[in-house]
Parts: C-alpha cells; sequence; structure tokens
C-alpha cells in the first residue's frame, strides 16, 4: 500500500476506527477484509458509503480502516465519522456538505454507568410497603 494521504480517527459507544485514506479506485478495506464482508448487512453497508455518495468520492480514494471495540453498530458509526474526517483531510472544501448532514459531528451518547447500592443505572430495587 502506497504512503497515505491521511490518518483520522473515528469513535463511536466504545469502538475506534483508524482510517487510512489513499489515492485509488475506491475499496474499502477493514481489518484485511473487504467491508461488505466485515458489515453484512446493507444498512451498515450503506451508513459507510453515505459521506462517499454525498462527496462523490467512491471511486476516487482507497480505504484501509483498523476497526476495534464495540459491536457492529458501533463499529460502523466510528467507521464513517474517521472516513469523513479522512475525506476533509484531503479536501477541506467537502466540509460545508458532511457538516450540513451531521456526518462530523461524533455521537457522545454511551452507556451510562451502574450506581452503587442500585441494580442498574436508572433501575430501583422493589419498594415493599410492609
Amino acid at each position: 500500500m502506497s504512503t497515505p494521504l491521511k490518518i483520522t480517527t473515528g469513535r463511536r459507544k466504545t469502538a475506534i476506527a483508524r482510517v487510512f485514506i489513499t489515492e485509488g479506485a475506491g475499496s474499502i478495506t477493514i481489518n484485511g477484509r473487504d467491508f461488505e464482508e466485515y458489515f453484512p448487512t446493507v444498512a451498515l453497508q450503506n451508513q459507510i458509503l453515505f459521506p462517499l455518495a454525498l462527496t462523490n468520492a467512491r471511486q476516487s480514494y482507497d480505504f484501509k480502516v483498523n476497526a476495534h471495540g464495540g459491536g457492529s453498530t458501533g463499529q460502523v458509526g466510528a467507521v464513517r465519522l474517521g472516513i469523513a474526517r479522512a475525506l476533509i483531510g484531503v479536501n477541506p472544501e467537502l466540509r460545508g456538505v458532511l457538516k450540513e448532514n451531521g456526518l462530523l459531528t461524533r455521537d457522545s451518547r454511551a452507556k451510562e454507568r451502574k450506581k452503587p447500592g442500585r441494580p442498574g443505572a436508572r433501575k430501583r430495587f422493589q419498594f415493599s410497603k410492609r
């Protein structure tokens, strides 16, 4: 693989994705596998392709991604953010299009911690009057 044009990071929940962008024909590799094989459902694949479809950059760049942590949806969100950031690193004029579609905002929602003396984050033990 040639020298990457830009290396970016995307995060979602506990998932982290490092994205390497290079000039190429449009291949997307995640953890050494093709992204259609790594994320088998069409909905997940469309989320990854969304920033590329908006910017018409699908056939212009190759992406090599290292994703770890979290589940499949968390990893998809992390990869999507990493790809959007990489596209801006290569072409800053794409920032407006990506920003107005919400692709540059890190989704900070994560699991709430369990509180001491309680069975869960919000759940309470059953109340007994007598």
